[in-house]
């Protein structure tokens, strides 16, 4: 491939100190404003998608095992358009592969519209499909273009804020569930029941009220891409370094090579897994355990995602002042300990345990992101594709737990979330004792 000019380091690295002291480089708090809005957006679409798995339980009357196909399509589109998505990021940058992903995202959103209408569990998960591939697009340029816009001294911490506004939307995309669909799905046993006109006119109107927050998703989607499309993002050295259009020769066989950034995707596919299974089951957990209804069900999923959103911010004032790997290592040791009551007390007790999961995945995402990136150098974009391709974790796991619930029960089931923390407390331990430092261990 033809080369071009790029800055070098001790470029970028002046440019930095000329900044020191900055979150953001001069003129891109508007765009990084826009890019922290995409990192909400796809939270509400993220969370709005797991209740959705005991709604179609519900609606098409599958076993949970049936029903989990809604995150496979959903994070199986993440794996599949990883890769495609830092091509489109090698050609048009970050920005360009924000707004083509936003834009996909939109359509997938419309989609829901003639899925309503058709009334087939297959065409909700095109729909599914072609969103959550928007969105694979939109994680795969937005991470790295955030890290990108200021000092690289606080890029890690500067992707761990602009990620604490993910749960903000995780928790809209509950609300929008709980009040706009939930109340308004009845169960299989009563649908059974009806005559067959009124079983279709009954599950017609459900599926209707599933389209709506979808609807509205789409609309916010397709403004954001439109906005992004029209913000002027002034260049700097530390972004022309990050995002040119260059691809080296042996990326992939250098990013194999790289056993740092290698446990890292491994350990970002158990993370996924461990934050799709505890929101994805919780509500079966707490209708199995405490007999709560749906709509309570999906309360206490509110409630876990509340926990996700403080300790969030919570965990970027702590990352000023402790190392991030050793935090990490913390939250994995308390989600395993919490993941183990829940499975043994099924009561309330074991219920707030295993709401407060949430808090403890909170820190993983952008510190495995973060940590794995140490060192990779121009092979950021090919190597932040497979950290989001590790997002198909959220594909498989649900159907794992979704089996082991079927064969026992979803206090049971949440035996497979302890695998998943303690995969990632060994990944965490690795980076300690192998001395990897992201920018903020070195600016520490």
């Amino acid at each position: 491939m033809t080369s071009i000019s790029k800055p070098s380091p001790n470029e970028a690295a002046e440019e930095d100190k000329k900044s020191k002291g900055s979150f953001v480089y001069p003129g891109l708090l508007l765009p990084f404003g826009l890019i922290v809005a995409c990192f909400a957006a796809w939270g509400i679409s993220t969370d709005l998608t797991a209740p959705m798995v005991n709604v179609f339980s519900s609606v098409f009357d599958m076993s949970a095992f049936q029903s989990a196909l809604v995150q496979f399509a959903y994070y199986g589109a993440y794996f599949l358009l990883a890769i495609p998505a830092a091509m489109l990021n090698t050609r048009f940058g970050f920005k360009g592969g924000v707004v083509i992903g936003m834009s996909l995202a939109a359509i997938g959103a419309f989609l829901f519209f003639p899925a309503a209408e058709i009334m087939t569990y297959g065409t909700f998960l095109l729909a599914l499909f072609v969103l959550a591939g928007g969105l694979s697009i939109v994680e795969t340029s937005a991470n790295p273009f955030v890290m990108s816009l200021g000092p690289e001294k606080n890029a890690t911490r500067r992707l761990n804020f602009a990620q604490a506004f993910n749960p903000i939307g995780s928790n809209l995309g509950v609300l929008m569930a709980t009040l706009l669909v939930a109340p308004h799905i009845g169960n299989a046993a009563e649908r059974a029941s009806l005559p067959e006109a009124e079983a279709l006119a009954q599950t017609s109107s459900e599926l209707e009220r599933v389209m709506v927050p979808y609807i509205i998703l789409g609309v916010l989607y397709a403004v954001l891409a439109i906005s992004i499309f029209f913000v002027k993002i002034p260049k700097n050295k530390r972004m022309e370094q990050t995002d040119s259009n260059t691809v080296t020769k042996g990326v992939f066989r250098r990013l194999w090579n790289n056993g740092n950034y290698r446990f890292g995707v491994i350990a970002q596919f158990f993370n996924i897994a461990a934050q799709t299974c505890i929101w994805t089951f919780i509500p079966f957990y707490v209708q199995h355990t405490l007999g709560a209804s749906h709509e309570a069900a999906d309360w206490w999923l509110q409630l876990s995602l509340i926990f996700f959103l403080v300790m969030r911010f919570v965990m970027v004032w702590l990352m000023g002042k402790f190392d991030s790997k050793k935090l990490l290592v913390v939250m994995c040791v308390l989600g395993t300990v919490f993941t183990i009551i829940g499975i043994v007390s099924g009561n309330v007790i074991g219920a707030v345990a295993i709401a407060a999961l949430s808090g403890c995945i909170s820190l993983l995402f952008p510190t495995i992101y973060g940590v794995a990136l140490s060192g990779v150098g121009a092979d950021t974009k090919f190597a932040s594709s497979g950290l989001v391709m590790a997002i198909v974790g959220g594909a498989i796991a649900p159907m794992l737990q979704g089996a082991l619930t079927d064969a026992t029960n979803p206090q049971i089931g949440f035996s497979f979330v302890v695998i998943c923390f303690l995969v990632i407390g060994a990944f965490g331990i690795y980076s300690i004792k192998n001395g990897i430092h992201t920018h903020e261990d070195a600016n520490a």
